[in-house]
């Protein structure tokens, strides 16, 4: 995984674009939005997202952007199918 130090006002994913990576939350606060929605839910720290485009093979269904200075890790889709794919799969 990588991680990154992202600043306020950052957007992380954007709706409606292809998604290439899953994201873990460390520190800092994120607001999800939706075109369609407006404001969904704020991420705290242990909050993961970027799986439903993974998983799903859609494009990413929501924004994610930086409300405080925050730190991600974040992996490209061939690690997320072979070590994390598995924990979204239902028996």
């Amino acid at each position: 995984m990588e991680r990154e130090e992202v600043a306020p006002g950052t957007t992380i994913v954007r709706e409606g674009e292809p998604g290439d990576r899953f994201y873990l939350l460390f520190a800092g606060m994120l607001t999800v939005t939706q075109r369609d929605l407006g404001n969904r839910r704020v991420l705290r720290p242990g909050d993961y997202f970027g799986e439903v485009s993974l998983t799903m093979g859609m494009p990413r269904t929501a924004s994610v952007t930086a409300i405080t200075p925050a730190v991600v890790a974040s992996c490209d889709r061939a690690t997320f199918d072979e070590f994390l794919r598995p924990l979204f799969a239902d028996d």
